[in-house]
């Protein structure tokens, strides 16, 4: 026991001779900067109000205490294993309900572990590279190549079904990425068809397009899977 204590406060000298007033503020500040680039990413790629959590918030200051524990913790491994498992008690109250949050919250968290060992050039790679990815799947989804966003159902008089289809095919080919017909139901004189889309940019424009081209057309309804899903 003695020399584990011992060997702990060696340990803890030779860490505050080199762990200055200045590398701890770089640490901080780098690990800020970073906080601060993954809480852009979040609101640029993906829009809060699919969930209303806006978890971007909490990003400066988890980064900042997060930097913090790992450059207190590197004095002994019992101390760091202590210190974590003490935070198990902490609990989200709201479940974290998104891929993108979590995504977000392990870059945080990642940054931070980097700034806290002064690894920045693997800090400022990883980044780089969830920024690319980030930009180049928005790009995928907007042409169309990522599957379907949702779903579009037109309400047509059984009689005005077939032209009003033909009439909105070219409609629908200019504004959305990929669409096909689902399904089409005949019921009480009025026909509901179904189709699948992505790559739609404006819902509002795409409904007024569909309404002039095909002014038979009673209804149109757009649904996403993912609300705040256009991007």
């Amino acid at each position: 026991m003695k020399i584990g204590v011992l060997e702990a406060i060696e340990s803890y000298e030779n860490i505050s001779e080199f762990l200055d007033a200045g590398m701890f503020t770089m640490a901080l500040a780098a690990s800020l900067g970073a906080a601060l680039v993954v809480s852009a990413l979040y609101r640029l790629f993906y829009e809060s109000r699919g969930t209303g959590s806006q978890i971007y918030k909490s990003f400066p200051l988890l980064a900042l205490a997060i930097t913090t524990l790992f450059l207190c913790i590197q004095v002994s491994i019992p101390l760091s294993l202590g210190l974590l498992g003490s935070l198990s008690i902490i609990r989200f109250r709201t479940p974290i309900k998104e891929p993108e949050e979590v995504g977000s919250l392990m870059l945080v968290i990642a940054s931070s572990i980097a700034a806290a060992t002064f690894h920045f050039a693997f800090m400022a790679i990883m980044l780089a590279l969830a920024a690319v990815f980030q930009f180049a799947a928005s790009r995928i989804r907007r042409i169309g190549l990522a599957g379907r966003d949702g779903m579009l159902t037109l309400m047509v008089p059984d009689a005005k079904a077939s032209d009003a289809m033909k009439a909105a095919e070219p409609v629908l080919a200019g504004a959305l990425g990929r669409h096909s017909v689902l399904t089409s139901a005949s019921a009480n004189g009025m026909t509901s068809i179904q189709l699948t889309f992505s790559g739609l940019g404006d819902a509002c424009s795409l409904q007024k397009a569909l309404r002039d081209a095909a002014p038979d057309i009673v209804s149109i309804n757009v649904f996403l899977d993912r609300p705040g899903g256009f991007r």
